[in-house]
């Protein structure tokens, strides 16, 4: 269903950046005070989004790029979570259906926000789900399928989220970045380039599930073991194929995290910045503190802040979460 993902230039990341003004907030930038030595680190808290994730730009954007005709009988994706609720969210704002397939393991947090907002949820296993996602589609549903990581209007909204860091802070050198299906990482990637090319893109993930690690290791996209544990939304098998050669040129570098210190950064924020983050949006985070990068200024992006009350009080009482 889809072709190779090509990036995007300037001019469709402006027309995104217009599209999705009603929909989202500009994130804030804001100062991390327990940066390493030498280091300074700002973190761009795209938490605060009105569904608690960025995903409200990439999908914003795609819905919106199609015609109200196209969209009368429902969307619908695949998705962990937060794309889900993107589709949920524009789905209400729209007034049609949504429908969010869903992994077995998906977090309570966001099916509870699903429920919310009126979606049907259709739970399927998780190698059903994931090549559900391969595919792009599933044929017995019904509607127009709203993909957050291929489709060029979601890359373009992606991208709004680096044309604003590099408005808030001209100086930054490099920008860490949870690495997921690779639409965020490649998005703002876009942007850097049509914008200050000079500054860096790095991945996040963790070292238990880096298939981006895993693919610049053998030259292209391969199968490996992936065990996110209680972080959702990355550390999937393999990188997709349409959105390899995009990556491969545009990803500077990779830097992979434990889940203890996904944990130890998700405490940190909270009782240091008062920011609630969620497992993947505390992956660039824990990087950035790892101080394992050449660059002085960076920027974090956190990408999102739905995480399970009992997983967070956990964290925050000193436990590893499952």
């Amino acid at each position: 269903m889809f072709e190779e993902v090509k990036p995007v230039g300037k001019a469709q990341i402006d027309a995104a950046r217009d599209r999705v003004a009603p929909l989202c907030v500009i994130s804030p930038l804001v100062g991390c005070d327990i940066a390493p030595q030498g280091k300074t680190i700002r973190l761009k808290l795209e938490n605060l989004q009105p569904i608690g994730s960025f995903k409200i730009r990439p999908i914003g954007n795609a819905v919106l790029s199609r015609s109200r005709a196209d969209l009368n009988a429902g969307i619908y994706t695949t998705s962990s979570g937060n794309s889900a609720l993107g589709v949920a969210w524009m789905a209400r704002r729209l007034g049609i259906s949504a429908t969010a397939v869903v992994p077995q393991n998906a977090p309570p947090a966001k099916l509870d926000k699903l429920r919310r907002l009126g979606t049907r949820i259709d739970m399927r296993a998780n190698d059903v789900w994931w090549r559900a996602i391969e595919a792009g589609a599933l044929e017995d549903q019904e509607g127009v399928y709203i993909d957050a990581v291929r489709d060029p209007a979601s890359l373009a909204g992606d991208a709004t989220i680096g044309a604003e860091i590099l408005a808030q802070w001209p100086d930054v050198e490099a920008i860490l970045v949870p690495f997921g299906g690779g639409g965020l990482a490649c998005g703002i990637a876009c942007a850097a380039r049509a914008i200050k090319p000079h500054v860096k893109i790095i991945a996040c993930e963790l070292s238990s599930a880096q298939p981006l690690k895993s693919a610049f290791a053998a030259g292209a996209p391969a199968q490996t073991s992936h065990e996110p544990g209680f972080v959702s939304g990355v550390g999937y098998g393999s990188v997709l194929p349409e959105m390899w050669p995009l990556a491969r040129s545009l990803i500077d570098d990779v830097i992979t995290v434990s889940l203890l210190q996904v944990a130890e950064a998700i405490k940190l924020l909270a009782e240091n910045n008062r920011i609630v983050a969620e497992g993947a949006g505390a992956i660039s985070v824990a990087a950035a503190l790892s101080a394992r990068y050449a660059q002085t200024k960076v920027c974090a992006v956190i990408s999102g802040g739905n995480i399970d009350s009992d997983i967070l009080a956990g964290i925050l009482q000193g436990r590893m979460p499952g």
